[in-house]
């Protein structure tokens, strides 16, 4: 049945194969082979799962006929033996930018920063590239095409990497002999990735942040112009329209950014296919949930060469963690079921692909999975699995033929083939001469071991008496040719041997002597060659250092849990009426504060004896940059409402575990004070080991910084010629007015369409207007930076003129002189106990500030603005009993109950109260006095500072430090390729601080 299904196959499909000749040829005489090609008797993997011993493979017009073992070899035929030899599918790689040149760098050092696109009948962002591509960018690069094939690809997809909306990616066929069949798919991927264009000099966005908003906005607007609602021409979201049901593929370059990415297609119910950067395995637990597709390298980091101490001891822990785990991150993927192909993405060199993809099936990775993640899951992932990947009847001819186990150490890739082409990587005829032999030329004798490689062998000749002659041995096609030195020292004369290997038992030739006479030469085997033992290769994996959460100095072994935990006779400072409680004990219990009181009792809880300790509530810092990923600052536009910081929280940042150090459990992260109208913030719980997601809290108010002032009019940035509006502080008022009037007309504009429940159209959703109506609809709050008196009064005014109220002025450090006025407006302020005099708008700050504003009336929060001073807020609040006599419990509230306050979560938060979540603090001091040290931090029950368990931390870092710079020590000594060890420069965020 099988033989008539073959001879129909080829009878309709021969016809169909000729009728695409219609290509004039002026290159040369046509010369067409339409011959049919078997190869038998070889180890077929048809696909990973599905291998045929002692198969025929059977192949035509680049496209494969059959596979098995009772295949019709065809009369005119060529027939190739490939009996010990096996059969693979050639690898794909389908991200690359295989043939495309990188784009030119249009943003001139120094250069203005420009605001508006200056492309016609485009988005309105020049970022978004989707209009771009990759088939019309694209150039075969042969050279860098026998690099694939030398590797075992057969087909690579490519596009430009350039922007955030990247445009589309072509898939190519590795055939160096027929362009006319190269291109298999025009347009096969969309692509997208959190990187500016160099090719724009257009500042927004500049953060992380902002590239999010842009997406999103980019969805709405396309959703919008779909639906016939622009009156002009947008070739870009045309574009994006046309190429939505392609395979979209977003270049995320971290694990958290995969995790960003997979927040906006779960927004936008779309499906992307997450290229990651090889550190998914620190993360995959929240890696696994967003049930995406991976495209992972494995570029992993050369040793650090540690001779130097001083240089060892500038390595972060982290990354001398990922130098050892990194090889374990395809085993981590694979045994958690996620699907990925992979790719030689960030090589510095193709040929490093199979060395480390050996590394990583070394460290635990299955073979079988590997070569589907570089065959049957590309071509699945891009919907063409009955074109590629795998040698099933009608793929195209993609194979590789090798001496064996293809991820075996010792297997030779020899031939290549492309769709039906050959690309010889090593010659599949060559013979193993390598072995000892006793040589014989014109009548004298030696002793021949010839080692090394089958393709690349080396020669040793000595004489009968064991001294060595100089000699030089190459192969090639068989033919093996010698020069050896006289084994005269005093001579520098050389003979010639050449001759054609018949048989390895008894090699046989001519000799040219040094004087010119020709003689017969021959060698007999002795003796096989025995490939000598690599000590190194023997020696077992690196141990492998456990991941922790996150995976940094300082995380757990384990995602910690809440505790019943019970605290007897403690001082505890309710920040409620009842004040300050001596010898007191208080209960946490599921969460929350469970009792207060005297003689508590509970089975199951821990006791913890606080006699002579404090117990407070945990600190809020109302105003805090730390943990944020990428630009604090969206200073682009003159608004960038759109931007939020909970897309950036940064869950991996030491200065968490610094700051429940400090008694810090909540924190609101605030956009800076680049421009008048910032991003939205965060208010965060510093739930150390948890995913950002799990640090923001939940059903937080919403909150927007705003902010006045020199940094907003770019009085202090340092640009020669500025351009952006404002650039005065009466400039900085007509952008409020002029926003809110704009957001009012916005959401009047929403309100109308859907009391006319949708019959008109709808108007464009535009995030940064949505977000300015929810401040005039009282759905948001207003936290501002400000100095200066004029602006303060400026900023109500503006408020009250839209009826709405300012919630909070931060900074505020002439609140004193308006203290009066704020109350009556009824905006809370969040300041410093004792900064003044750093730049010229804060010269008349004075300490006595918080406690002015207090006596006035007003709720007071003191806040940090930095990653120092975050760890000692405790000390701050102290200050406002130095400074404004104010008592040791309402200080105490500046940094806990006050800020709640601010926040509108003090139902919550902010003191000790039964039924309030148990976000604790157990101190070993007065919390005000300088000598206090917090000795457990706990949020909702969970323990996430303990001071007994950072000490033993400490030696277990300094532990680990050691061993393993330890293995890179050994990693030096093996020869292995080492790097320079780099200081990771961590970059601390100010209001004012911007991306490069």
């Amino acid at each position: 049945m099988k033989k008539i299904l073959l001879l129909l196959f080829l009878s309709v499909s021969l016809p169909k194969i000729y009728a695409q000749e219609y290509f004039p040829n002026n290159e040369g005489v046509q010369n067409i082979n339409h011959n049919f090609t078997a190869f038998t008797n070889a180890k077929i993997y048809v696909t990973p799962t599905q291998i045929i011993e002692n198969g025929t493979l059977l192949i035509q017009n680049g496209k494969v006929i059959s596979v098995g073992t009772n295949s019709i070899i065809p009369k005119n035929c060529t027939t190739i033996n490939l009996a010990g030899r096996s059969i693979y599918p050639s690898f794909i790689d389908i991200y690359t930018s295989f043939g495309i040149e990188k784009p030119k760098n249009n943003s001139a050092a120094g250069r203005t920063p420009t605001y508006d696109t200056k492309i016609e009948g485009h988005y309105w962002n020049e970022n978004i590239r989707s209009d771009v591509n990759g088939y019309q960018n694209f150039n075969y690069d042969q050279p860098k095409a026998e690099e694939l094939l030398k590797a075992g690809f057969g087909v690579v997809g490519t596009h430009v990497q350039d922007g955030i909306a990247r445009g589309t990616g072509t898939l190519i066929a590795l055939n160096n002999f027929d362009k006319n069949t190269r291109l298999l798919s025009e347009k096969v991927t969309n692509h997208f990735g959190f990187t500016r264009s160099t090719t724009t000099n257009q500042s927004y966005p500049s953060s992380l942040m902002g590239m999010m908003a842009l997406l999103r906005q980019m969805y709405l607007d396309l959703d919008w112009y779909k639906n016939g609602n622009s009156i002009t021409k947008d070739l870009a979201l045309e574009a994006l329209s046309k190429n939505e049901n392609l395979i979209q593929i977003f270049d995320s370059g971290d694990k958290l950014n995969s995790l960003r990415a997979s927040k906006i297609a779960k927004e936008f119910g779309l499906n992307y296919v997450l290229k990651g950067i090889g550190n998914e395995f620190e993360r995959i637990d929240e890696i696994k949930k967003t049930n995406s597709k991976l495209i992972i390298p494995i570029n992993f980091p050369e040793a650090y060469d540690v001779s130097d101490p001083n240089q060892a001891n500038q390595m972060e822990l982290k990354d001398l963690r990922f130098w050892n785990q990194a090889p374990t991150n395809l085993k981590v993927l694979s045994d958690n079921g996620i699907v990925f192909a992979l790719t030689t993405d960030k090589l510095k060199k193709v040929e490093d692909f199979r060395t480390n993809l050996l590394k990583a099936i070394k460290y635990g990775f299955d073979k079988t999975k590997a070569l589907e993640a570089l065959t049957t899951i590309p071509a699945s992932i891009l919907g063409k699995s009955n074109e590629i990947g795998s040698l099933k009847t009608g793929s195209f001819a993609d194979f590789v033929i090798t001496s064996g186990e293809i991820f075996d150490e010792k297997t030779i890739l020899y031939e290549n083939w492309v769709q039906g082409n050959k690309f010889v990587v090593n010659d599949i005829t060559i013979k193993d001469i390598r072995g000892d032999y006793d040589l014989s030329v014109d009548n004298q004798k030696y002793k021949w071991k010839i080692s090394g490689e089958i393709a690349a062998p080396k020669s040793i000749i000595t004489t009968v008496d064991s001294k060595k002659v100089s000699s030089k041995l190459s192969v090639s096609n068989n033919w093996i040719s010698t020069v050896m030195k006289s084994a005269d020292s005093t001579k520098t004369t050389f003979s010639r041997l050449i001759g054609y290997i018949d048989d390895i038992q008894l090699l046989s030739g001519k000799a040219i002597l040094f004087n010119g006479n020709e003689v017969k030469w021959s060698a007999v085997r002795t003796a096989p060659f025995i490939k000598p033992i690599d000590s190194l290769k023997l020696e077992k994996n690196n141990t492998i250092i456990a991941t922790t959460f996150p995976n940094v100095a300082y995380g757990t072994s384990k995602k910690l849990t809440p505790q019943t935990l019970l605290f007897k006779n403690a001082t505890v400072w309710t920040n409620e009426k009842d004040g300050i409680l001596e010898e007191t004990d208080v209960l946490v219990k599921n969460g929350k504060i469970a009792s207060i009181g005297k003689n508590i009792s509970d089975a199951s809880a821990t006791i913890i004896d606080a006699k002579g300790k404090h117990l407070t509530s945990g600190i809020i810092d109302e105003h805090s940059h730390i943990a944020i990923s990428t630009g604090v600052n969206e200073g682009g536009h003159n608004s960038s409402a759109e931007v939020t910081i909970q897309d950036v929280v940064n869950s991996e940042d030491t200065n968490i575990y610094r700051d429940l150090a400090g008694g810090v459990t909540t924190s609101q992260l605030l956009h800076g004070s680049a421009n008048p109208i910032g991003g939205r913030s965060a208010i965060v719980k510093w739930k150390w080991g948890l995913s950002a997601e799990e640090m923001l809290y939940k059903d937080q108010p919403k909150f927007i910084k705003f902010a006045l002032g020199e940094n907003v009019k770019q009085a202090n940035r340092g640009i020669t010629n500025p351009t952006r509006f404002p650039q005065s502080r009466m400039g900085v008022e007509q952008v409020f007015t002029d926003y809110f009037q704009r957001a009012k007309e916005y959401d009047t504009a929403w309100k109308n369409y859907k009391a006319n429940k949708g019959k008109n159209k709808a108007p464009r959703v535009d995030l940064e207007l949505q977000t300015l109506a929810e401040i005039l609809n009282k759905e948001r709050f207003i936290t501002c930076h400000s100095y200066v008196q004029s602006e303060i009064l400026m900023m109500m005014n503006v408020a009250e003129k839209f009826n709405f109220r300012i919630n909070t002025f931060t900074h505020i450090l002439e609140g004193y002189k308006v203290a009066d006025k704020m109350k009556e407006h009824g905006v809370g302020a969040s300041t410093f106990a004792d900064w003044w005099a750093y730049k010229f708008e804060v010269n008349d700050a004075i300490p006595y500030n918080g406690p002015i504003l207090h006596n006035a009336g007003v709720v007071v929060a003191y806040n940090s603005d930095d990653a120092e001073m975050s760890r000692r807020l405790n000390q701050e609040a102290a200050k406002a009993v130095k400074y404004g006599n104010i008592s040791e419990e309402e200080a105490w509230k500046f940094v806990t109950l006050n800020p709640a306050k601010l926040l509108h979560i003090d139902d919550k938060v902010g003191s000790i109260k039964v039924g309030k979540d148990a976000d604790v603090v157990l101190w070993n001091n007065n919390p005000l006095s300088i000598y206090a040290k917090a000795e457990k931090t706990i949020i909702e029950g969970v323990v996430y500072f303990d001071v007994q368990k950072d000490e033993d931390q400490r030696v277990a870092i300094a532990k680990e430090r050691n061993e393993l710079i330890g293995q890179l020590l050994q990693e030096k000594n093996k020869g292995m390729i080492t790097q320079e060890p780099k200081k990771a420069e961590k970059k601390e965020y100010q209001c004012d601080t911007l991306e490069q």
